[in-house]
């Protein structure tokens, strides 16, 4: 699929940027912009960035204004300011998140990836972090601006998602627990299939917490300024719906419910001989997340030998399940994958990124927060980071073999990919960009200077690249960097001078002013 032209949109439905000409290409002659923006600022270190970040970097103060009530964000000087509130939690997510912690279980490891609908500026996703929870924060544009990119800024995980035609970019079963916090979202209309779609992504027995009307609707309904005729129909609709999705409602309190997914189909296959819709989805991929259509219908679990067991495999609580060989990870023994490649493939990944600290050092110390693997095969780059205090966002290209479920199943996130288009994200969102033979995957798909320049457009202007893949094609791409006033130097790979694999660093961390 070739790289979209302006006025097209992508995945995630932000319009694709157009490129800018190199030096000696039709229309060039002068060096690369740099990427940063007038007056932008070093970016605040991890993790002081949890509560304040520069205003320069992130210029938009419309946002202060308009949800001033529900204490978004305020502008505080060169500074803004984030006090943790959100529209159902003005007082602060940090209680918020206390509330929901009363019926779903935070603390115990078995909730590690979350995936949040309508983000914010990120609020809900920080405080999780308190519990060792890592949330996927998914917004569009629209009219509270770049709420993405002051999330991304905060040094939080987040990316431009909205619930429209496509599939979210993400494989079945991905996430322990789903949130939307007056995202306005219309869950019950087009037969359901924006709530079909988050039953896709949820693990089974997965949680997912809506806060908001129309919950709770006979106490609320005078503050949301909607009639209670139509606030009790869309919530009697909302509990037919998950009802429908065999989910079982475990709490309703003040403006909050929970719902819980059932960990396998059994019984929800007998239910749905009874029912005219929905029903199972018939020949769909379910891990297929990529330009591929939603369709009204449940994504079926993975068929189970007794009622007792969980679809798909049980998983590990985390921390543990980030270095054990995941379920799917075992299901695929069939198609011929030893697990030893599994832990092979971790201990690769310890003793390159040991190789890479000689040469990118700042890892203990907050300055690379925002991390992104382009190519993240197993996520054994980000388990080989985990030790450290960052965030990695592992990208799996659709065309590529579909390891993403792996990845999520390890306690990480990510998402798919084509880098012939552009990543959905704001510029100069990413601290450190790995990207481990990308060119030579995508030499006769696109051209590699499409992909840099994507590259140069994500990263900050403090940032680094590591660029590892065969000499004679990271020759190449050291010519094109060089051309973009980017300084790298070319390295042997840990396995010695005469592997043909080479190592291109890129380090542009002298800090702004």
């Amino acid at each position: 699929m070739p790289r979209p032209i302006k006025g097209e949109s992508t995945q995630c439905g932000e319009e694709v940027p157009p490129r800018a000409p190199l030096p000696g290409e039709r229309g060039g002659g002068g060096p690369v912009p740099d990427s940063a923006a007038e007056g932008y600022r070093g970016a605040v270190r991890w993790p002081e960035s949890r509560g304040s970040v520069w205003f320069a970097n992130v210029p938009f103060a419309r946002l202060a204004s308009y949800k001033k009530s529900q204490n978004w964000v305020r502008v505080e000087g060169d500074r803004l300011v984030f006090p943790g509130g959100g529209t159902s939690f003005p007082m602060g997510a940090k209680s918020y998140v206390s509330e929901i912690g009363r019926v779903v279980p935070l603390k115990s490891g078995l909730v590690r990836t979350v995936l949040d609908v309508g983000c914010g500026v990120g609020s809900f996703g920080a405080h999780l972090m308190d519990f060792n929870i890592l949330t996927m924060s998914i917004a569009p544009r629209d009219i509270h601006e770049a709420q993405v990119q002051f999330a991304l800024e905060r040094g939080l995980p987040a990316m431009l998602g909205i619930l429209s035609i496509h599939r979210l970019p993400f494989p079945s079963r991905s996430f322990d627990m789903a949130h939307c916090s007056r995202c306005l979202v219309p869950w019950t209309e087009y037969d359901g299939l924006y709530l079909l779609e988050i039953d896709r992504v949820l693990r089974p027995g997965g949680y997912w917490v809506l806060s908001g009307p129309p919950i709770n609707w006979r106490a609320n309904s005078k503050g949301w300024k909607r009639g209670t005729r139509d606030l009790e129909k869309e919530q009697a609709t909302l509990e037919d719906l998950a009802g429908r999705l065999c989910w079982k409602k475990i709490a309703e309190q003040e403006t909050v419910a929970v719902w819980r997914k059932p960990t396998n189909h059994v019984h929800c296959s007998q239910k749905m001989k009874a029912w005219k819709s929905p029903h199972f989805c018939g020949a769909l991929e379910p891990d297929s997340g990529w330009y591929k259509k939603m369709e009204p219908c449940i994504t079926p679990l993975p068929k189970v030998k007794s009622i007792k067991d969980t679809s798909g495999g049980a998983l590990e609580k985390w921390p543990k399940r980030l270095l054990v060989a995941p379920p799917r990870m075992r299901n695929m023994l069939s198609k011929q994958i030893d697990l030893k490649i599994f832990y092979l493939d971790n201990q690769l990944w310890n003793r390159r990124v040991g190789h890479y600290e000689k040469f990118i050092g700042s890892l203990p110390d907050g300055k690379y927060r925002n991390i992104m693997d382009m190519n993240a095969g197993f996520g054994g780059f980000a388990a080989a980071l985990s030790k450290y205090p960052v965030w990695v966002m592992n990208v799996v290209p659709f065309d590529a073999n579909n390891t993403l479920g792996i990845i999520y199943e390890r306690g990480l996130i990510g998402t798919y990919m084509n880098w012939c288009e552009a990543f959905s994200t704001y510029p100069r969102t990413y601290d450190l960009i790995h990207a481990d033979r990308i060119f030579s995957m995508y030499m006769d798909k696109c051209d590699i200077v499409d992909i840099l320049l994507e590259m140069h457009r994500v990263l900050r202007p403090e940032g680094a690249l590591i660029i590892r893949d065969n000499v004679d094609v990271i020759v190449k791409v050291k010519n094109v960097a060089e051309r973009m006033s980017w300084n790298g130097t070319i390295q042997h790979c840990e396995r010695g001078p005469h592997h043909p694999e080479k190592v291109l660093f890129i380090d542009n961390s002298e800090p702004l002013s």
